[in-house]
């Protein structure tokens, strides 16, 4: 018999195991609580994990379609001397992260998937009945919470072991290029300016995306519209680029959050609902993608749903709490001084040991693909 998914969440999370699901005979709906699937956060870095998922589900091309190649990774300070570089051996694009959820979309719906926007969740139940916010109830014989570090199924069910807030956060902005050959030598940077954090990301054939990071308590730093002029004293090389942004931003304060299990009973929790990473190594839209699809392998395996959740979660979780933990550390740096944080760096960029577990997540190859 054809079994039945209701999914929460139209995110990177959502979107990847409604189009993993329905792929494998699912009859599946997604509920999106926003009136058209939308993303903020201007661009994104997908690495090779995350492009074999893309591969697997049939969206990567749409997504890096127009999008710039990262060959490596530079840590440079304020006045732009070089503290590292981390040459890339495994495929990383940035993109824009309305043309990667656009994809994915396209291809649950070329798999069958239905998806429903203006409906939002509001709890779940072990046994698979999942209440909309508009009071209707609806049965499945899986129900998928991807409905963000705020998911209102995640604490319906009392799953959080641990949330909290972290010291930092961050304004994401994509800005025009101002020549279509700019910013095409395969290098992201990342500079540091005291507790401040500038990074340089092509993403587009005609945007540039800019993250700028400090931590919660500098609310100068964090204001918005930006303070352009306080940005340019901390980096002052990087003038005629501040000068460019504009209005259009958004702040985000960095979230940890655990579970106690990533499901209950024909429930699972996906995405930033099960496991919110800081992306000090950019794997949060890899790791809810790898976790999705994974999702969907394992109940293809087996029928009983809540075997098959609790099997898929000794297997995929490992990865994801190493991947949590060294974000964490790699974020570490903001709150140290800045002599010991350029040794930090000196050493990540010559340490066989710390670059193996910096990218253990990006040459992961995902369960499925």
């Amino acid at each position: 018999m054809e079994r039945t998914a209701e999914i929460v969440g139209g995110g990177f999370a959502g979107l990847t195991a409604a189009c993993a699901l329905a792929s494998r005979g699912w009859r599946v709906r997604l509920h999106e609580r926003a009136d058209q699937l939308r993303t903020a956060g201007a661009g994104i870095n997908v690495y090779e994990n995350g492009l074999r998922v893309l591969e697997a589900l049939g969206a990567c091309d749409a997504t890096i379609v127009g999008g710039a190649r990262h060959l490596v990774r530079e840590t440079r300070d304020e006045h732009d001397r070089l503290l590292s570089t981390h040459p890339w051996t495994v495929r990383v694009y940035g993109v824009l992260r309305q043309r990667m959820i656009d994809a994915l979309a396209a291809a649950a719906r070329r798999a069958g998937a239905q998806i429903i926007t203006g409906s939002e969740g509001a709890s779940a139940t072990a046994a698979g009945e999942l209440t909309l916010s508009n009071g209707e109830r609806l049965r499945a014989d899986l129900v998928v919470a991807a409905d963000g570090v705020n998911s209102r199924l995640r604490d319906s069910l009392g799953l959080v072991a641990k949330r909290r807030y972290l010291p930092d956060g961050c304004i994401r902005i994509l800005i025009p290029k101002v020549d279509p050959a700019e910013a095409t030598e395969g290098r992201t940077i990342e500079y540091w300016s005291g507790n401040r954090r500038f990074l340089y990301n092509p993403c587009s054939e005609t945007h540039l995306y800019l993250a700028l990071t400090m931590l919660h308590e500098d609310a100068a730093a964090r204001a918005l519209p930006l303070d352009k002029a306080l940005w340019t004293r901390s980096f002052p090389h990087l003038a005629p680029l501040i000068a460019r942004i504009g209005d259009i931003a958004r702040y985000d304060r960095f979230e940890y959050i655990r579970l106690k299990r990533w499901s209950t009973g024909r429930v699972a929790v996906i995405g930033d609902a099960a496991h919110a990473i800081p992306p000090n190594i950019g794997q949060g839209a890899g790791c809810a993608m790898m976790n999705a699809l994974a999702l969907a392998v394992y109940l293809d395996r087996e029928h009983d749903v809540p075997h098959a959740l609790q099997r898929w979660e000794r297997a995929e979780r490992p990865l994801t709490n190493h991947t949590q933990r060294i974000s964490l550390l790699f974020g570490m740096p903001a709150f140290w001084p800045k002599k010991l944080r350029e040794l930090f760096y000196f050493l990540a960029a010559r340490s066989r040991w710390l670059t193996e577990q910096r990218t253990r997540t990006a040459r992961h190859v995902p369960t499925g693909t």
